[in-house]
C-alpha cells in the first residue's frame, strides 16, 4: 500500500506534482512515451534539477510551439477518451478535466460543452495532468493526503485579462476544502493543482507512520519567503483488505418533522456534500416516536452540514463525534450496452476485485428511454462490464 502526503507549504500546481511524482522515482522515458498515446504534438518535455533556497528538486517544464490555442472541454474529453492510454489514466484524467471544466462554466455562466480552457486548454496543461495520472498509476500510489492550501492575494494576467487571485475557478474547485491565507501576492495554488487535490486526495495532517521516501517538485516562482516547492513523502506499508479515513459523525434525535421535511433534508444534506445520511426510527422521551438522523462527512464539512440540519428541521443541536472510516478500494468506469452506455462502481478487497455495481441513475434513465425494467437493465450492464473490462478475477 502506497501513501503519498502532498506538503503543500508553497502551493501546488500541475507541473510541480508533475516534477515531484518524478524526483519520487517515475521513470521520465516510460512517462514519455505514454504521453505520445495522445494525439497531440508539437511539445517538448524539459526535465531537470533545480534549487530552491538550498532544497534540490525536480524542475518539469513544457516547451510547446503553439501560443495560444483554445480548447473546448469536450474536445478535449473525446481525446482522452479515444486514445489508448489505460482505461484507469484515462479515467483519472478526464475527470481532472470534468472538473475544471465545470468551475469554468460556473464562472463564465454557460453550460459545460460551451467550455473553452485557454491557458488550461493549451499543450503544456493538458501534458501536466495526463502526466500526473501517468504518473500516479507508473508509481503505484493507492491514496494521496494534502495538507490545507496556501491561497494567495493580488492580480493575475490570463487570456480574459487581469482576475483577481486565487482564481475564480481555484475557489469554485476548493469549495469546503481547508485554505489558508498565504500573504503572498504570486499565484501559489493554480486551478490544476487545485483539480488535482479535490479529485483525488483527502485532506489530513502528517500520518503517524514511519517517514517514507521523499521528492521535490520546483515551482517558476522565486519567492523571498518560501521555497517554491511541492514536497511529497511516500509511505510503503503493507497492503490491507480495508483503507481508513477520518471522517466526522452528526447525530440528533427529531421528534416533530413531517416526512417531508426529512426527505427534503437528505436530499440537502447529500448535494451538500455529505458522503452518507439516513434515519433510524426510535421512541424519544414522553414515549413520542422521531427519528436518529446519521450523517458522515469530512471533518471540514462538519460544521456547515450541521448548520443546516438545524435550519432545515426541528432539531436544535447536533452531537458530533470523529471517527476512523473502513472502506474497500473503489474505482469508476464506464461499459456500452445495446441501450446505450453506464457507469460502474467495481470494488477490490486489496488489489483483488470483489463485486461491481451499476449506477443507479444511469441505470433508471436507460430503463425510461427503453421501457425495460430496471431489473433487467442492471443485468444487461453488469454482463457488458465482465465482458468489457479488465476485473483479474484469477488474481
Amino acid at each position: 500500500m502506497k501513501t503519498l502526503y502532498l506538503d503543500t507549504f508553497s502551493g501546488i500546481s500541475g507541473d510541480m506534482f508533475l516534477g515531484l511524482l518524478l524526483d519520487l522515482g517515475v521513470d521520465q522515458q516510460q512517462l514519455e512515451l505514454e504521453l505520445a498515446k495522445l494525439s497531440i504534438s508539437g511539445y517538448k518535455l524539459e526535465v531537470g534539477r533545480e534549487q530552491r533556497h538550498g532544497i534540490e528538486g525536480c524542475r518539469v517544464q513544457v516547451h510547446c510551439e503553439e501560443t495560444h490555442h483554445h480548447r473546448g472541454w469536450s474536445t478535449i474529453d473525446k481525446m482522452l477518451a479515444e486514445s489508448d492510454l489505460q482505461q484507469s489514466v484515462q479515467q483519472t484524467a478526464r475527470k481532472f478535466f470534468r472538473r475544471l471544466g465545470e468551475a469554468e462554466a460556473k464562472v463564465h455562466g454557460i453550460d459545460i460543452d460551451r467550455v473553452h480552457f485557454h491557458e488550461v486548454g493549451a499543450v503544456d496543461a493538458i501534458v501536466d495532468l495526463v502526466g500526473v495520472a501517468i504518473g500516479l498509476n507508473l508509481l503505484g500510489v493507492d491514496k494521496i493526503l494534502c495538507a490545507p492550501l496556501p491561497l494567495s492575494h493580488g492580480m493575475s494576467k490570463c487570456a480574459h485579462g487581469a482576475l483577481p487571485l486565487p482564481a475564480p475557478a481555484t475557489l469554485g474547485i476548493l469549495q469546503g476544502k481547508p485554505v489558508y491565507d498565504s500573504g503572498c501576492d504570486k499565484e501559489l495554488v493554480t486551478p490544476t493543482g487545485a483539480t488535482i487535490v479535490a479529485e483525488l486526495a483527502e485532506f489530513s495532517p502528517l500520518p503517524a507512520a514511519p517517514l517514507g521516501k521523499t521528492g521535490y517538485g520546483v515551482g517558476g516562482w522565486k519567492l523571498e519567503d518560501r521555497p517554491n516547492l511541492l514536497r511529497g513523502i511516500l509511505y510503503t506499508g503493507e497492503e490491507t483488505a480495508a483503507d481508513t479515513d477520518q471522517v466526522q459523525l452528526l447525530e440528533t434525535n427529531i421528534d416533530d418533522s413531517t416526512p417531508e421535511q426529512l426527505g427534503n433534508l437528505l436530499e440537502l444534506l447529500f448535494s451538500a456534500g455529505a458522503l452518507d445520511a439516513g434515519y433510524i426510527p426510535l421512541q424519544m422521551k414522553k414515549n413520542r416516536p422521531g427519528n436518529l438522523l446519521t450523517v458522515v462527512c469530512r471533518p471540514e464539512q462538519a460544521a456547515e452540514l450541521a448548520t443546516l440540519i438545524m435550519r432545515e428541521s426541528s432539531a436544535i443541536g447536533v452531537r458530533s463525534s470523529g471517527c476512523d472510516r473502513y472502506k474497500f478500494k473503489r474505482r469508476s468506469a464506464r461499459v456500452k450496452t445495446d441501450l446505450g452506455s453506464a457507469g460502474v462502481k467495481l470494488i477490490y478487497d486489496g488489489q483483488q476485485f470483489l463485486r461491481l455495481t451499476p449506477e443507479y441513475d444511469d441505470c433508471r434513465e436507460l430503463a425510461r428511454n427503453s421501457g425495460q425494467p430496471l431489473q433487467q437493465v442492471y443485468r444487461q450492464v453488469e454482463t457488458a462490464a465482465y465482458e468489457q473490462l479488465d476485473l483479474n478475477l484469477n488474481s
